[in-house]
């Protein structure tokens, strides 16, 4: 009787061992099986932050090809008007102003650079209309003067014994002058010279200094043959 009693205590024990023993276990499993890898919060965490590393970049690629898209639009626009001037050559100038995208301003071979334009001062003669066909061939227009310190930079450049049609004209002969490029006539910037003008047919315009003292304006026939001046605006690379 004492020999079962002592088994049984024996077994007893070893039962609540074993019961310990499995409960470590399955805590010991458990805090095994919650690592960060799989904490629901920290994988929510890491792909937020992949997502915006992701829009991140797509935004600095997006707007690295905007800027290459204009420069290389530019580079193109510059090219496209070189080949329309239909010009072999060009002369440039270096721009140094701060902050210029483009660096250097060109005008035709044979062309006079002043401001933003290049100006043409032919030597053979034409009816005015026939003038401005030739500018317009060149890609350009007959001169338009805007200024007293355009009108001083072309007078300069001129021969004093020979006239030249400029883009000044008055089509119907009603007194109504225009600009060939659409510059509106403003009167308290023209150059006539006095008694100027003075004809009833005489409906184009031209540039002279008929005494040699002093250059300005005046209306002729446009059937005349003069020398003219042809002006576009410079390219810019």
């Amino acid at each position: 009787m004492a020999s079962e009693i002592t088994y049984a205590e024996v077994r007893f024990q070893n039962e609540s061992k074993s019961s310990s023993t499995y409960s470590d276990s399955r805590a010991a499993s458990k805090v095994k099986s919650t690592p960060h890898s799989n904490n629901p919060g920290f994988l929510g965490l890491l792909f937020v932050s992949l997502l915006i590393l992701f829009l991140l970049l797509a935004i600095v690629f997006f707007v690295a090809f905007i800027i290459f898209f204009q420069k290389y639009s530019q580079l193109l626009e510059g090219k496209n008007s070189i080949k329309e001037m239909n010009h072999t050559e060009l002369n440039c100038i270096k721009n140094h102003l701060p902050g210029e995208d483009k660096v250097w301003s060109c005008c035709p071979e044979e062309w006079k650079p002043f401001s933003s334009d290049c100006y043409f001062i032919s030597t053979d003669s034409n009816s005015w209309h026939e003038s401005k066909d030739k500018c317009s061939k060149m890609g350009a227009h007959l001169l338009v003067i805007r200024s007293k310190e355009e009108q001083d930079f072309i007078i300069r450049n001129l021969d004093t014994r020979a006239a030249y049609y400029v883009g000044l004209s008055d089509p119907k002969g009603q007194g109504q002058w225009q600009w060939v490029d659409q510059t509106p006539y403003n009167q308290s910037a023209t150059f006539w010279h006095s008694g100027e003008p003075n004809g009833v047919n005489e409906h184009c315009v031209v540039i002279n200094n008929p005494y040699g003292s002093r250059w300005g304006w005046n209306d002729v026939l446009c059937n005349q043959h003069q020398r003219s001046i042809c002006q576009m605006k410079k390219t810019y690379l």
